[in-house]
C-alpha cells in the first residue's frame, strides 16, 4: 500500500515523499519550517493527484524526463525522480494519480 513519509532533512526542515507499494519514492516535497506545512502538502498531493493538468513534464539538463505536481495557484508541491525515458515518466505519473489519494502518512520525523 502506498504511502506518505514525512521526515526532517539534514537542515532540520520537515519532507514528505509518496512511495508506491513496492516501497519506490514516486514524489519528493520542498522542505518545510513548520510539521503543519508540510501536512498540507500532503493534502494537496492527494487533492491534486487525480488532475492531469496539474502534472508539468519536464526534462532536466541532463535529458532526463521527470515531472512537477503542481497546486490549484500553480505552486510546485512535489517532484519526481529522474526516468530514463517519457514512457516511463508516465507509469511515474500514472502512479502517483492512483496512488496518491488514498495513501497513509507515516511520521518518521
Amino acid at each position: 500500500m502506498a504511502k506518505f513519509e514525512i521526515y526532517k532533512d539534514k537542515k532540520g526542515e520537515f519532507r514528505f515523499r509518496l512511495k508506491a507499494g513496492n516501497g519506490q519514492t514516486i514524489l519528493a516535497s520542498e522542505g518545510y519550517a513548520a510539521k503543519s506545512g508540510c501536512n498540507n502538502g500532503i493534502e494537496s498531493v492527494k487533492k491534486n493527484a487525480p488532475d492531469d493538468t496539474r502534472y508539468d513534464r519536464l526534462e532536466s539538463k541532463s535529458g532526463k524526463p521527470y515531472f512537477n505536481l503542481k497546486a490549484g495557484n500553480s505552486q510546485v508541491i512535489g517532484t519526481s525522480e529522474m526516468y530514463s525515458s517519457s514512457s516511463a515518466m508516465e507509469n511515474g505519473i500514472a502512479s502517483v494519480k492512483t496512488n496518491a489519494p488514498g495513501a497513509t502518512v507515516e511520521d518518521l520525523s
